[in-house]
């Protein structure tokens, strides 16, 4: 299954949802940091925020991922971009980081804080931020209260530890960080980028197993999370939440 899960996901633009505007949105707030920041991109995959950081930042960045081929992907874009002065890609598990405390200006993590859980990693990452660094991470929020009953139970066995906004925002400020800005990403930012090309694959795949039972368990859940995101999007969405170290 591993290696199905690397064909259903490899060569997308984009792992999880996210677009070039909300990522150097983010970033624009970010501010009095200096030159040539240290970086850490934290569940990277195969990148392209990544290279939108470079070219924005410029500075030294850290991709960090678990998934080799991810970063293999990575790697070919960053030589083809003339980048390797730039980005360094280290294949490293998020509950193990091997850096030192204050390391980082900016800890980046578009999609991935909640491999570790929203206040588990804000803990976790702060120790390696210089003081007065910047926190940047996208958390699945619910944006309504009173979501329909199969959304939550989709939630409930997709990522239980889903909060609201003012849940998120009161974890920022219990952990010692001060709250910057937050913003929640467009539509656009689920499908153009991830669910569109995403969806396209899957047919195509489903050509492919149609004989293979687990195969094709694998390829409806990840329709099935499509469908929901189609039929309830209004009720959940990628948050940004942009934080200061506090010193």
């Amino acid at each position: 299954m591993d290696e199905l899960f690397y064909e259903i996901f490899s060569n997308l633009p984009r792992q999880g949802p996210g677009d070039r505007n909300s990522t150097i949105k983010a970033a624009k707030v970010v501010s009095n940091l200096q030159h040539n920041p240290s970086i850490l991109d934290v569940g990277c995959g195969t990148g392209k925020q990544t290279l939108e950081l470079a070219d924005y930042f410029g500075g030294k960045i850290i991709a960090v991922d678990n998934h080799q081929p991810f970063l293999d992907e990575l790697g070919l874009k960053v030589i083809n971009e003339g980048l390797t002065d730039n980005i360094d890609c280290l294949n490293a598990d998020m509950l193990n980081l091997p850096f030192n405390d204050e390391q980082f200006d900016i800890i980046w993590a578009e999609g991935s804080i909640y491999n570790i859980g929203f206040r588990e990693g804000l803990e976790s990452f702060k120790k390696m931020l210089k003081p007065g660094g910047y926190i940047v991470v996208t958390e699945v929020s619910w944006l309504k209260d009173s979501p329909p009953q199969e959304l939550q139970e989709f939630w409930n066995q997709e990522y239980p530890d889903i909060k609201t906004i003012d849940q998120n925002l009161k974890i920022i400020s219990s952990t010692d960080y001060k709250l910057v800005d937050h913003f929640t990403l467009p539509d656009s930012a689920w499908l153009d980028d991830y669910y569109n090309p995403l969806e396209t694959r899957l047919k195509r795949l489903r050509n492919k197993y149609e004989q293979e039972k687990e195969a094709l368990e694998l390829i409806e859940t990840v329709q099935h999370e499509i469908d929901i995101f189609h039929e309830f999007s209004s009720y959940y969405g990628y948050v940004f939440y942009i934080a200061q170290k506090i010193t």
